[in-house]
């Protein structure tokens, strides 16, 4: 099947949480706010938080990611409190290959919400959205090796620890090389 004929949710809801695809005019303002919230913790782990967005940056890069939802490139979702609304981060298939078919899970949180469940009830609403609705055979998720908090989350969520890649990346800032934990779930 053509991926364009995929019937893809723009919004998936939890217990907690509503995850819903960044097609909103104005969601550069809530999650450049997140960024500057978070900036020195995201700095340290991810390339894209090296240096402080404008929230016109960050308006065009969700933009760009819901044309790459509807094209079926990446599935990017923005996380919010389902009581409160609060924006607590994002979490995307991303790195898709249609051929395997198989995926990447990616994820950053709001640390003012760090450390109370909120990323994992994601992850696995999209783990679960991918493997049983999209049909992935593959699902991994890929995290620096000293991004301890990165990797409980595949941990609690019973992905397969498949090893590390030594030497495989670079630090966010591009200064040192790190290692790469690799975790998947496969169906």
């Amino acid at each position: 099947m053509n991926p364009l004929l995929l019937d893809v949710p723009l919004q998936l809801e939890t217990e907690r949480l509503i995850l819903r695809a960044p097609h909103q005019t104005g969601d550069g303002n809530i999650v450049n706010q997140a960024i500057r919230d978070s900036f020195s913790e995201l700095k340290a782990w991810l390339p894209f938080a090296q240096e402080m967005p404008t929230v016109e940056e960050t308006e065009i890069n969700l933009r760009n990611a819901h044309i790459n939802f509807l094209k079926r490139e990446s599935f990017r979702f923005l996380i919010f409190d389902k009581n409160n609304h609060n924006f607590i981060g994002v979490s995307s298939l991303q790195r898709i290959d249609w051929v395997i078919p198989k995926c990447e899970i990616g994820y950053w949180i709001n640390t003012k919400f760090s450390g109370i469940g909120y990323m994992t009830e994601a992850v696995k609403k999209l783990a679960n959205l991918g493997l049983n609705d999209i049909k992935f055979r593959r699902i991994e998720i890929r995290c620096e090796s000293a991004n301890f908090k990165s990797r409980a989350i595949p941990e609690k969520l019973g992905f397969v620890f498949e090893g590390t890649l030594r030497n495989d990346d670079l630090s966010a800032d591009g200064s040192t090389l790190t290692d790469t934990c690799f975790y998947s779930i496969v169906k």
